[in-house]
């Protein structure tokens, strides 16, 4: 019977690299692009890009912190989620909004 082995792994907190990591990075480093083997891997068409989708699946490491916000604003937010629950990932779907709105005013 084999033993299951868990590990815990927090991406906010990685490992130190191994010697062994940090010199197959080095290596990594030092070839140049053209040493680079892409034969077997199609270019992407500008069309790919524009019909590109996020991945469903990504979570962001999200970060607590205290934010103080009008109360209005907040109600607002609560009067939108069903039973008021959400209404902190509505808000940060709304930056998250903005943001990408900004980022495409700015090119």
């Amino acid at each position: 019977m084999r033993k299951i082995v868990r590990y815990k792994f927090d991406p906010a907190n990685p490992p130190p690299l191994t010697e062994v990591q940090k010199a197959e990075i080095a290596a990594l480093k030092a070839r140049s692009e053209d040493d680079v083997d892409t034969s077997d891997i199609p270019e992407l068409s500008e069309e790919f890009w524009q019909s590109a989708v996020r991945n469903p699946y990504f979570k962001p490491i999200k970060q607590q912190l205290t934010l103080r916000l009008d109360s209005d604003l907040v109600a607002w937010f609560k009067r939108r989620t069903p039973d008021g629950r959400g209404y902190q990932s509505a808000i940060n779907k709304a930056l998250r909004e903005y943001v990408a709105k900004q980022d495409r005013k700015a090119g």
